[in-house]
């Protein structure tokens, strides 16, 4: 009965794409199921979280460009890294990709691995010399289970290379345009305490640099760490405004940070210090004001590979919604789930800076059916 097989086919893991591709092949009957529109809704509302189809990664500004490509995670045939001159992948966020292209001049890319749509929008006019940049889907409303080729937004946030001010700007495909530009508030109480902070650290001249990291999205605000103890930067995009949290951070050294979206939607990051993993939330109080909570340790020395005894893990990002944290030693790059604890090596050893996700649900309807005929070896 046709309803039963589609009620099967509505089983295959996510996370196993290649099955419902095979499942494809096997018939007509089940090739028009699954390639039906109604199928893929259906399928990610059954299962609800995208999974991780593949992995990349920035270096920080001193280093190289990482390697132009996108790692799979999956057997999910994903159209081809676009071939440019010089690429430099950005962020992953809601089905898309976005790369920074220089091909006849900077431009960036919005790329989608899975249809393998790509669109071109020019940079926002900010010099820069140390940035980052969010891409998220604009549609209001949306569960992002099967948002492509929709409309979508892009966040720019540097430091601008002549004045040394935080900057940040909005991009919406539905105008076509990028927002005006604003710039941090340098006389805030939290913005001049994050100089004298730093000033008193040690620094002769400080330029507090955005970090070249991801970012996390929650609602309309998208918030960014920088140089100097990875004070976090807030930027509320329905209000084009640029603003800092209150510097008195955790006490959890300057170390690397991945910043990340609770289950509560609140703003968290993970840390490591030593050998254990923390993770915070910001939390808001009975008196509306917010503080950092620490809400987990997680012990690495006995689930986590080292190369020798000088090697030091280091968290480098999150994926959102899945609660799984990309950890990266001289062994390789390796993910732990928070549910299970489960380990996983997912890439080779590596500078890891950021790792960027990227995650979306493959079903035989996003793909040509040209290419299907191809995948009988699956």
């Amino acid at each position: 009965m046709p309803e039963l097989v589609g009620e099967i086919l509505l089983r295959l893991p996510p996370e196993d794409p290649a099955s419902l591709l095979r499942a494809a092949l096997v018939c007509k009957p089940w090739l028009r199921t699954l390639c039906n529109p109604t199928f893929r809704r259906r399928y990610g509302a059954f299962h609800r979280t995208p999974p991780l189809l593949g992995l990349l990664h920035r270096l920080m500004v001193v280093q190289e460009d990482a390697p132009e490509r996108l790692a799979p995670t999956t057997a999910a045939p994903l159209s081809p890294y676009p071939d440019r001159r010089r690429t430099r992948p950005l962020d992953c966020r809601h089905g898309r990709v976005l790369l920074h292209v220089a091909d006849g001049g900077w431009h960036f890319i919005v790329w989608d691995p899975v249809t393998g749509g790509q669109q071109r929008l020019l940079e926002p006019g900010i010099p820069w010399l140390i940035y980052s940049v969010a891409v998220f889907c604009a549609v209001a409303g949306c569960d992002h289970l099967d948002c492509h080729d929709g409309p979508f937004r892009v966040v720019f946030i540097a430091t601008d290379d002549g004045d040394d001010l935080v900057k940040a700007c909005l991009y919406s495909s539905e105008t076509g345009a990028w927002s005006m530009k604003v710039s941090l508030d340098s006389h805030s109480e939290p913005y001049a305490k994050h100089i004298q902070d730093a000033m008193a650290g040690g620094y002769r001249y400080y330029t507090p640099y955005v970090q070249p990291r991801r970012g996390a999205v929650i609602g309309d605000e998208v918030y960014f760490t920088l140089r100097h103890r990875n004070a976090i930067v807030k930027y509320d995009w329905s209000r084009n405004c640029l603003s800092m949290i209150n510097p008195q951070s955790p006490s959890v050294p300057n170390t690397r940070i991945a910043l990340m979206v609770m289950e509560d939607m609140s703003l968290g990051f993970a840390g490591i210090v030593g050998s254990n993993l923390y993770l915070w939330s910001r939390k808001v109080n009975s008196e509306g004001a917010a503080e950092w909570v620490q809400c987990r340790v997680i012990e690495l020395e006995t689930i986590i590979p080292v190369a020798n005894s000088s090697d030091k893990p280091l968290v480098v990002g999150s994926a959102e919604g899945v609660g799984v944290i990309f950890v990266s030693t001289g062994v390789g790059l390796f993910t732990i789930e928070l549910s299970s604890g489960k380990v996983r090596k997912v890439d080779e050893p590596a500078d890891y800076f950021s790792a960027l996700p990227y995650m979306s649900f493959y079903t035989p309807g996003h793909c040509r059916l040209p290419l299907l005929a191809r995948l009988t070896d699956l």
